[in-house]
């Protein structure tokens, strides 16, 4: 029994209102292929590899985080991924910087899985970064978890000192480091980070742990596969598997 891509889209939206995403972003209903939809696929990224993984497998829809169309598109060609998603009849729906505030989206499941406590977790980082205390650690130890956990490259800043309250951003949230440290953050997660956000770490004697954009995004996929079955338990969702991490790491 198929849905429609609307009806998809109205609980989604009632997950991560579309009110929260920042004025410059773009989210929603940015593909729409027409079709009702039987199977699902979820990604961070709609990439092309991603498409035919969806079109092999019969999807008509596939949601993602990143949004497929973010800049304006002055031309396309048949190799562009919105136009293999329309030659395969597949929708996008895309939930960015909204899934990212949103109260069980992207920063909640990555606070969730770095055991910061749920009992004093406060919203930061324009409401799109999680803090708050954990179990008292080291930045080395949180390094390590997430290279064993979040299976992407992953370097830090190391204070020091202990960590007892704990501050992240998933994606590109380096910028985010002054106001961590502002709100009595001793380490910042976060996925990517500019050199003069290492630096500022290094000064003000805090820690900082770059765990990868990937690493620090890709379980929000797991996560809306999950809403989705729930909601709609006709529909057959997984995460895609060729929705990887577009780096190779060095293990030297």
């Amino acid at each position: 029994m198929s849905v429609t891509v609307q009806e998809i889209l109205r609980e989604l939206a009632a997950f991560a209102p579309p009110e929260l995403a920042c004025s410059w972003d773009n989210v929603g209903l940015l593909v729409d292929a027409g079709r009702p939809v039987t199977k699902v696929l979820t990604a961070l990224d709609i990439t092309a590899d991603v498409v035919r993984e969806a079109a092999a497998e019969g999807c008509e829809l596939i949601v993602s985080h990143h949004p497929v169309i973010f800049d304006p598109m002055k031309r396309i060609t048949a190799e562009d991924v919105p136009a293999m998603l329309l030659q395969n009849g597949i929708s996008g729906i895309c939930m960015h910087t909204n899934l990212d505030a949103t109260s069980g989206g992207v920063n909640d499941t990555l606070a969730d899985l770095l055991g910061i406590s749920r009992e004093d977790r406060c919203n930061f980082a324009d409401n799109c970064g999680r803090i708050g205390t954990v179990q008292q650690t080291t930045v080395a130890a949180i390094a390590g978890f997430c290279a064993r956990t979040l299976h992407s490259g992953v370097k830090y800043v190391d204070s020091g000192k202990p960590v007892i309250c704990l501050a992240e951003v998933s994606g590109g949230g380096g910028s985010y480091l002054q106001e961590a440290i502002d709100e009595g953050a001793d380490c910042l997660v976060t996925g990517e980070a500019a050199h003069h956000i290492a630096l500022l770490a290094k000064q003000k004697g805090v820690g900082l742990v770059v765990a990868g954009h990937w690493g620090t995004e890709q379980g929000i996929a797991d996560v809306l596969a999950a809403r989705l079955h729930t909601a709609f338990p006709q529909l057959q969702v997984r995460h895609g598997a060729a929705d990887v991490d577009p780096y190779t790491y060095l293990n030297v």
